[in-house]
C-alpha cells in the first residue's frame, strides 16, 4: 500500500502582507491571520512584491492604470507600465518554478488587485478590475485571492482554519 504524502499547496503572497517595507508610501500594513501564520510555519509561502522587484523604490508616487490607455501611471503622470508589466513577469516566473497554483494578493492595487483597482484619476474611486500581475497570472491558471478572499483560498487547499 503507497502512503504517499501529498505536495503542500504553496501560495505566491504580497510581501506587504507579511510586514514588509514594500508599500508605495512606505507605510507597513501587516495582514494579521491566523492562517497565514500556518501557511508560514508550514512554508507554504513565497513572498513578493511585483513593484519593488521590478525596481520601483520605497516610497514611491502613487500609480494607477488609465482605463482609455491602459498604462499604469504615477500621480506625478509618470509611465511606470514596463516596470509593472516586468514585475508582474517576475512574480509568474516565480510561480512557474516553483509549481505555485495560488495567490494571495493586496487588493485594489495597480499590479496585485483581484477584483478591484483605482480608477485612474488618483481620486480614490475603485472600480472592478484587476492589476497587471494578477492578469497576467489568472492568464497562466494560477488562481488569485485577496484579503477579503483568504477563507476561500483556505477551503480550496483544504486547510482548516485553526481559529475553529
Amino acid at each position: 500500500m503507497n502512503l504517499k504524502k501529498k505536495p503542500i499547496d504553496k501560495i505566491l503572497i504580497s510581501a506587504c502582507f507579511l510586514g514588509k517595507r514594500v508599500r508605495y508610501n512606505g507605510i507597513v500594513q501587516t495582514l494579521e491571520s491566523k492562517l497565514l501564520q500556518q501557511w508560514q510555519a508550514e512554508g507554504r509561502l513565497f513572498s513578493i512584491c511585483p513593484e519593488v522587484i521590478s525596481g520601483l523604490p520605497v516610497p514611491r508616487p502613487p500609480a494607477e492604470i488609465n482605463q482609455l490607455t491602459k498604462k499604469v501611471i504615477t500621480i506625478e503622470f509618470i509611465d511606470v507600465t514596463s516596470q509593472f508589466a516586468n514585475g508582474a513577469n517576475q512574480a509568474l516566473l516565480l510561480c512557474q518554478q516553483h509549481n505555485i497554483q495560488f495567490a494571495l494578493l493586496k487588493e485594489s492595487s495597480p499590479s496585485c488587485g483581484s477584483n478591484t483597482i483605482y480608477d485612474g484619476t488618483f481620486s480614490q474611486k475603485k472600480i472592478a478590475g484587476e492589476g497587471l500581475t494578477t492578469q497576467l497570472l489568472r492568464q497562466h491558471g494560477i488562481k488569485v485571492f485577496c484579503e477579503d478572499s483568504i477563507e476561500e483560498l483556505a477551503e480550496l487547499i483544504n486547510c482548516s482554519d485553526p481559529t475553529s
